[in-house]
């Protein structure tokens, strides 16, 4: 017999709400078993709990959902493990470039901003210096 889980205990397990796990549903991240009158009751799988941790690991590595689904129904899938790694490897190498470049904009913007700051200051503490009354 294998475990099953109800939308309730994977929400409490990742922390999210039964709303995104019924999106990610929608997407076809998931395919839970339908039981209970009018098939209204989810029972997800082991499966589907894996699928929902890989999902969420590729979410925080920037990975879009497509994306996510695209390597995950590989892994699915009986192809040869190496295209699965280097599909993956591919994608990870342009998030890795576009993290990247996002970080030396960031730190453009850093360097430009403390340029501002130590302006304004100094001109802060000029303004601020009493000024020396005129010679006679």
């Amino acid at each position: 017999m294998s475990i099953t889980y109800s939308i309730g205990d994977l929400a409490r397990e990742f922390d999210l709400t039964t709303r995104a796990i019924r999106f990610y549903e929608d997407l076809g991240l998931l395919e839970p078993q339908r039981c209970g009158p009018g098939g209204r009751s989810r029972v997800y799988s082991g499966r589907d709990r894996t699928r929902l941790k890989l999902t969420l690991r590729a979410k925080r590595l920037g990975l879009s959902l497509t994306e996510a689904k695209e390597i995950i129904e590989m892994y699915d899938s009986p192809r040869d493990t190496g295209a699965q790694l280097m599909k993956f490897l591919d994608v990870l190498a342009l998030h890795r470039k576009q993290l990247e470049s996002q970080m030396t904009d960031l730190q453009a913007n850093l360097d430009e901003l403390k340029t501002h700051e130590k302006e304004a200051r100094a001109l802060l503490a000029k303004s601020l210096k009493p000024a020396r009354p005129p010679k006679a």
